[in-house]
């Protein structure tokens, strides 16, 4: 790595193209020279890293591309799909979902995604070492369908901006790291839309957002709906997540700006935090890990101890 997280090349603009945004601070993409899956950056770069991963940045590699092989290259079609829009795995039980494919392509398409996964796992690894022992590693996804025009309810929407939160899956208050390659083998780019920082995004809901009741809780438990208890902070993440993608107004004219990942490039982001839309691109890689806010630098800036300050209450 030749160049620091915030010392390196910054692409965040003052103002978002939007007509009725003012000026003021957005999510900012950070550039960075490492071009390695494996290999670590010096240990005051991975600091650095880190720090502007907490920060709400987004960690951009240009020069970091998740190789193809030829005999993979048959995957790379919307059909093989039986969801609306990934094929996942998943790496403890090596299970992989969401696809109609069999035989030997299934043995392609696991071997693809548990490859991505033991990249990203050692970039996370490698590049936030202080995560390192406390890492969970979640899902693996494969994502050929095309964004654009794709139909989808408004709480599915990812063309609208939105900060992650698993309405199934709750994290308990965990961080949700993800780690994303374009491997579009015809060049397009991934667009993007990346929005305001975290604490005022959700100081502009705060008071829209209700503390949900832990009988309600464990009714959805015990009906399976969520395979554990949501935590209270579960509840008003996706309440969050929920009105953001709602609010057109939000949509519109809260602080954004369009950025576009072009083929062959990775980059990764606290989800969780960064206010982010897919608007279109077809072919990606993506890996989640969960992070408990003790092993980050300053869990001040998760958006557990974020939300916890602004409802006066802790919510684990």
């Amino acid at each position: 790595m030749t160049g620091s997280a915030r010392d390196g090349r910054r692409f965040a603009r003052a103002e978002s193209e939007t007509p009725c945004v003012s000026p003021t601070p957005l999510t900012v993409i950070s550039a960075l020279d490492h071009d390695s899956w494996t290999e670590p950056p010096a240990a005051r770069e991975a600091r650095v890293a880190a720090d502007s991963l907490e920060r709400g940045d987004v960690l951009f590699f240009p020069f970091l591309d998740f190789e193809i092989d030829a005999g993979e290259q048959a995957l790379f079609s919307p059909a093989i799909l039986s969801s609306a829009k990934n094929a996942s795995f998943h790496p403890v039980t090596a299970r992989v979902g969401g696809t109609r494919v069999e035989g030997n392509d299934l043995d392609r398409l696991r071997g693809l995604m548990a490859r991505f996964n033991e990249r990203a796992n050692a970039l996370v690894r490698s590049l936030a070492p202080a995560y390192r022992d406390h890492l969970q590693v979640g899902r693996t996804s494969f994502r050929p369908a095309e964004i654009a025009g794709r139909a989808s309810w408004w709480w599915q929407d990812d063309t609208r901006l939105h900060v992650d939160s698993f309405p199934a899956t709750p994290v308990q208050g965990r961080r949700i790291l993800r780690v994303f390659s374009n491997v579009n083998l015809e060049g397009k780019p991934r667009s993007w839309r990346v929005g305001d920082a975290f604490e005022r995004v959700a100081a502009r809901f705060a008071r829209t957002l209700r503390i949900p009741s832990p009988t309600g809780a464990a009714v959805l438990h015990l009906l399976r709906v969520t395979e554990t208890r949501r935590s209270a902070y579960d509840g008003l993440m996706l309440q969050l997540h929920n009105r953001m993608k709602r609010d057109a107004d939000f949509q519109a004219c809260s602080p954004q700006m369009p950025f576009d990942f072009p083929a062959g490039t990775t980059w990764m982001a606290f989800t969780d935090q960064v206010s982010h839309a897919a608007m279109a691109g077809q072919y990606e890689m993506e890996q989640t890990f969960l992070l408990p806010p003790a092993a980050m630098l300053d869990e001040s800036r998760s958006p557990l101890r974020i939300l916890e300050r602004l409802k006066h209450r802790r919510l684990v």
